[in-house]
């Protein structure tokens, strides 16, 4: 089976467990819970497939299942006993053919989105002649960055809302002093850095599709227009918007 027909199916089928797991709780907002582990199974069947094995391919998949493994464990311990997420409930309720549309503009949509932003990890774990050049060192801090920006940004809003007193309010402080969105900016910032793995390759540029869809999805489409949608009537949120960056830490007009 050629290599790219056989990541789709993988990712087709992981997809439709997700989907039928979904089915079966009622509950469409866990596939934000199934998103980061796909990413390891599609950089896991890559890896065993191509057989190629060396400390680029190492490295670079490590990192994938470091980032994937820590979002589902604070997406499942955030959404825990709390029902299915807001967005996902207006869908539930406003939505005609609801099973058929859930399956595919949630499931199959954000199973394509999977397919080309992991497109830098399979396309490594085919390419790789296992050296490290310059801008996998570069990477790397771009990951590590990133990293520790979502990581913290989401323990500093999980810790503000554990205080009774911060009820209905808006975190203002740490992180989201300098950004709005300190988790989304990480994220984009982790796939920045696993985007330029492939450029030391013929054609490895082409991957750089990968952060630049998971940029305008998060800035633009999915991530911080619907958040700030459910914010905008709050009576913080006119004073925070106009004192804090919308995404890039103190860039204002990004």
């Amino acid at each position: 089976m050629n290599f790219l027909i056989s990541i789709a199916f993988v990712i087709w089928l992981y997809m439709t467990i997700a989907f039928l797991y979904a089915l079966i709780r009622k509950d469409n907002s866990v596939v934000d819970i199934f998103w980061g582990p796909g990413f390891i199974v599609v950089a896991a069947y890559s890896l065993i497939v191509t057989g190629n094995l060396n400390p680029q391919t190492i490295v670079l998949n490590l990192l994938v299942c470091l980032w994937g493994l820590r979002l589902a464990v604070h997406i499942y311990l955030r959404n825990k006993g709390k029902g299915e997420d807001f967005r996902y409930k207006a869908w539930r309720d406003t939505w005609k053919f609801f099973i058929l549309r859930s399956y595919f503009q949630i499931f199959m949509l954000q199973g394509i989105f999977m397919f080309i932003i992991a497109s830098p990890v399979y396309f490594v774990n085919r390419h790789s002649s296992g050296s490290f050049h310059v801008n996998d060192y570069i990477g790397i801090i771009l990951f590590i960055t990133g990293f520790w920006f979502e990581t913290m940004g989401d323990y500093q809003l999980t810790k503000f809302k554990r205080h009774p007193e911060n009820k209905g309010k808006i975190i203002t402080t740490g992180l989201w002093s300098i950004t709005r969105h300190p988790n989304y900016f990480g994220e984009t910032l982790v796939w920045w850095g696993i985007g330029l793995f492939p450029l030391s390759y013929f054609q490895g540029w082409m991957m750089l599709i990968s952060p630049v869809m998971i940029t305008l999805l998060l800035r633009f489409v999915s991530g911080v227009p619907m958040l700030e949608k459910k914010y905008r009537n709050h009576p913080q949120w006119n004073d925070y918007q106009q004192k804090t960056a919308a995404f890039v830490p103190f860039v204002r007009f990004l």
